[in-house]
């Protein structure tokens, strides 16, 4: 028979057990009785100072930058970088996203072309500025679709830079929605966009699995005119699809003129270098709505609920 003093006296160790070790659930609901790795960096911190334990030797292994950053475990980096990204994007329960690659030195439109080398730079960026606002208006309408799903899906993802990365942040905060940066570090050029969503801004050292995330969740991938980085990307994406390493979905590519001019489709298919049928993978459109059409005739997504 259980009695008075003896349920105390349980309750008291439970309590005392807790404040010793820590919280006994995880956020999953998962009972764990273990001692969490945050408590014991905590009091790591402030145990006494001796040669002993100011050693670096002494210091916990996963709060040693010294140690993390080590050759050895570049393959534990790898892994961290992949994880921290997932691991946020699932708790916010993002399901898919649309991509959108683009020059990071164009214009917003009334705005110079800080990065112009010379005059001709300086009149063909600003004349660009006319893609920031179509990459603006394309996040819109990307994340007015999002809202129907309480913005689980069709989510605009950039690379969280200037430019076109920083339109289409700016397009999806227009309308009150979220969008993901993904930065990498880099001497110049690429710093947090101040329209991304604080908790959805992210920074890489690895170019690899920045790359991953960029298409783990894309439902399509959108090119803007752009320089090397974007060239990378968009062959990346193409020749994952042409292998059939990933599934087909719309890969457009704004402004016919700018990508013909500078890359011959046509004469790779002639050559024989690809087939003629991989020319089918690339969409053209000149505007946000025809690029908007283009994915919702895709995905056959219901025309009145589309944007």
């Amino acid at each position: 028979m259980k009695t008075a003093s003896g349920g105390l006296a349980r309750r008291k160790g439970t309590s005392m057990a807790r404040l010793k070790n820590g919280k006994h659930r995880r956020k999953d609901g998962s009972w764990d009785p273990l001692k969490d790795s945050s408590t014991d960096r905590q009091t790591a911190q402030v145990i006494p100072r001796t040669p002993q334990s100011a050693s670096s030797s002494y210091t916990l292994a996963y709060v040693d930058d010294e140690f993390l950053c080590r050759e050895e475990l570049r393959p534990v980096r790898l892994q961290l970088e992949l994880l921290k990204t997932e691991m946020i994007l699932t708790e916010r329960n993002i399901k898919s996203t649309v991509v959108m690659f683009g020059g990071a030195r164009i214009p917003a439109p009334g705005q110079e072309a800080w990065a112009a080398k010379n005059d001709i730079q300086k009149k063909n960026l600003e004349n660009a500025s006319i893609y920031y606002d179509q990459a603006r208006r394309f996040a819109q309408l990307c994340s007015n679709q999002s809202k129907s799903s309480d913005y689980h899906e069709y989510v605009v993802v950039t690379g969280g830079g200037p430019g076109v990365m920083e339109a289409g942040n700016r397009g999806a905060a227009d309308v009150g929605a979220p969008s993901i940066g993904l930065n990498i570090v880099l001497p110049h050029e690429q710093a947090p966009n101040p329209y991304v969503t604080p908790e959805l801004s992210f920074n890489f050292h690895y170019f690899a699995i920045r790359k991953m995330h960029f298409l783990m969740r894309a439902k399509a991938i959108t090119i803007f005119p752009g320089g090397f980085g974007t060239l990378d990307e968009f062959f990346e994406a193409v020749t994952l699809i042409q292998t059939k390493r990933m599934a087909p979905i719309p890969l457009i590519l704004f402004s016919k003129a700018f990508w013909h001019d500078i890359i011959n489709f046509e004469a790779l298919a002639n050559f024989g270098t690809i087939a003629p049928e991989d020319l089918q993978l690339l969409h053209f459109a000149e505007t946000a709505e025809e690029a908007w059409q283009i994915i919702a005739d895709f995905y056959d997504l219901n025309a009145e609920a589309a944007p």
